[in-house]
């Protein structure tokens, strides 16, 4: 099933390669043709994108990471440019299979793996079931808690409004919570485009990704167990996910960095900040 959206796709992923599940993953890649040799790099770092967003959140971090790291970004089923399967639950196992191939099929075996929101789910799985695949994860502007029982309640909410009303009547409601209440303003273009990444999304996926982050687990142990470094990054004005639930599951070694000015789009609201705090968190992993 692919993304039949008839609103226009907003992506930068230039890529596209099928699964063995047959699932079209459309991805962008900063260094394609040689995986960054030519310019000396060696380190992977995939970034995987928030709900209702697209491999194009990232746009305002690119050129500050590319010349150090070569950025995989992949559109997450129902996303952006990637296809919508049929299945009715998204949950975060099927998205973590969905990243653990498009690195076999890239031929790549050892990456730093950040997710945003629900991206930091799906790296959670992720890390819990491949770890080996790994040389570090960070969660930017997300979570290991599980969803409480009034956020259940409302990811039944948001399926009922989704199937009810459509994507861009939820995306509109949704995209202005996501930034810190000062910047709705003083970013209102980048708040606009932040929906029309969003209108993007297709149906299914923005319905079975709600019943699949419902149906997460809680997977503190997952920070608090493992022996990778650990980047966790949160939005002092985050009131989607506050900065004491990304900071809820730590262990000795994780880094913990607070972008002042962000509320739940650091990559938009303090893009300067998150760029030196990824490149600062794979430099010093390195020692």
């Amino acid at each position: 099933m692919t993304n039949e959206n008839s609103e226009e796709i907003y992506s930068i992923a230039q890529r596209r390669l099928f699964l063995n599940n047959g699932l079209e993953l459309a991805y962008y890649d900063s260094h394609p043709d040689d995986g960054g040799a030519a310019d000396g790099i060696s380190e992977v770092v995939v970034l995987l994108h928030g709900y209702c967003g697209s491999s194009s959140y990232w746009e305002h971090i690119l050129d500050g990471l590319e010349q150090s790291v070569r950025i995989i970004a992949p559109d997450a089923r129902g996303h952006g440019r990637s296809s919508a399967p049929s299945d009715e639950v998204y949950t975060m196992e099927l998205y973590a299979e969905d990243i653990a191939e498009l690195l076999i099929k890239l031929q790549i075996h050892n990456a730093v793996l950040l997710g945003h929101s629900l991206g930091g789910y799906i790296t959670l799985a992720f890390a819990e079931k491949y770890a080996k695949k790994l040389s570090g994860f960070g969660l930017i502007h997300s979570t290991a808690l599980a969803d409480s029982d009034a956020a259940k309640e409302n990811r039944d909410k948001a399926a009922g409004a989704l199937e009810q009303h459509g994507v861009k009547t939820f995306v509109d409601g949704l995209i202005p919570k996501l930034f810190a209440p000062a910047n709705v303003e003083a970013l209102s273009a980048e708040v606009e485009q932040a929906k029309k990444i969003g209108y993007g999304t297709s149906l299914q996926g923005a319905i079975g990704t709600a019943k699949g982050m419902k149906a997460r687990p809680n997977r503190t142990q997952v920070i608090e167990q493992t022996e990778l470094p650990v980047l966790l990054v949160a939005g002092v004005s985050d009131k989607v996910i506050p900065v004491e639930s990304v900071f809820a599951a730590s262990n000795g070694w994780a880094v913990k960095v607070e972008l002042g000015s962000a509320g739940h789009m650091g990559m938009i609201e303090e893009p300067k900040q998150l760029i030196n705090a990824i490149l600062s968190f794979v430099k010093n992993k390195q020692q």
